[in-house]
């Protein structure tokens, strides 16, 4: 079992494949153009309708553009699983 379907199944979440029917890079490209549609509609309408200084606005979308491009990178098997990633410890 991959390390990421364990932590899933041990925080009590199914693993992403039983959800959306796929493993990390084969997603349906359809899906795909589906999902980044979705999310830039709700941008828009968070930029469009909810006030907030700009500031604020250019800072939430940086943060959705980065989690959409290391989902697509997921997605596309270019980036692995970003769990793996080892940070060593200072002393």
């Amino acid at each position: 079992m991959p390390v990421d379907e364990a932590l899933d199944e041990s925080l009590g979440f199914p693993p992403p494949r039983a959800i959306f029917g796929y493993r990390e890079g084969n997603m349906p490209l359809v899906s795909v153009v589906i999902v980044l549609v979705v999310v830039g509609v709700i941008l828009w309408l968070i930029n469009s309708y909810i006030p907030m200084q700009g500031t604020i606005k250019n800072i939430l979308n940086a943060v959705v553009v980065i989690c959409v491009v290391v989902w697509l990178l997921r997605v596309f098997g270019v980036l692995g699983n970003v769990t793996n990633i080892n940070i060593p410890k200072i002393n």
